[in-house]
């Protein structure tokens, strides 16, 4: 039997889908949920370097779900994980939720940046992303209030396989530009951003939103880069109202 509505979660780096929990729950029971462990995540043998590996994997495991077409959400690298989806396979998509991503390749000193990043989490384990990642991708807002989630968001980076972290960076590093494929969304797109995103900022998302034939933006305040860890209740209204266009 094929999958009805069908949502496919497309997680931000360098967690596993288990970042996806309070969506999770929030959809199941109306939707048929599939939350994806990208190759060298949660498990999953690190066998591909670059985002169209990453791609071809997701969509090898919606062939053998038996999943045609499907909303996509894609935080962060999940996002760039979603343009090369799109790239290959554009009639897979039925709507996209893109948060806290962009749509620009890296400059050459984020390039930079990522080569010597995947070099010391190869030497020294994921330990290497901390304290400087955990404090990008949390807000100041959240950091202060919500010392659980602080603590949560660092033991999912802790448990990242250095050899997917190394492996997600460089593919990360490597990765287009995709504000080509924009015009071509020719379904509904929703755009999700926190207000205090230091990594990717809200102004990525609007430079997007003025190329999508079909897109809209949600901007949540005193959430960081992990909105919907952040700020669920919001994340999961924008999401919600989304399935609801496309699956009317």
């Amino acid at each position: 039997m094929i999958p009805a509505y069908p949502v496919v979660f497309l997680h931000a780096f360098p967690f596993s889908a288990r970042m996806w929990r309070p969506q999770v729950e929030a959809l199941e029971g109306r939707y048929s949920v599939h939350a994806v462990h990208l190759p060298g995540f949660g498990g999953e043998p690190a066998r591909a370097k670059t985002l169209s590996a990453f791609a071809e994997s997701v969509l090898e495991e919606l062939d053998v779900l038996g999943i045609e077409k499907a909303v996509f959400v894609g935080l962060s690298m999940g996002g760039y994980v979603a343009f090369r989806l799109f790239d290959l396979a554009p009639e897979r998509f039925s709507g996209l939720l893109l948060a806290d991503t962009r749509a620009g390749a890296d400059p050459p000193e984020g390039k930079e940046k990522r080569t010597l990043l995947a070099e010391a989490v190869l030497q020294k384990g994921p330990s290497a992303l901390l304290p400087d990642f955990l404090n990008a991708v949390l807000s100041e807002s959240t950091r202060k209030a919500r010392p659980e989630l602080v603590r949560e968001v660092e033991a999912m980076i802790l448990e990242a396989d250095p050899e997917g972290v190394a492996n997600a960076l460089l593919a990360m590093r490597d990765r287009p530009d995709s504000f080509d494929l924009l015009p071509q969304m020719n379904f509904p797109v929703l755009l999700v951003y926190g207000e205090e995103d230091a990594l990717t900022p809200p102004e990525e998302g609007l430079r997007m939103l003025e190329k999508l034939p079909n897109g809209r933006m949600l901007t949540i305040p005193r959430a960081g880069h992990m909105a919907n860890l952040e700020a669920p209740a919001a994340f999961n209204t924008g999401l919600l109202g989304l399935l609801s266009e496309v699956y009317r």
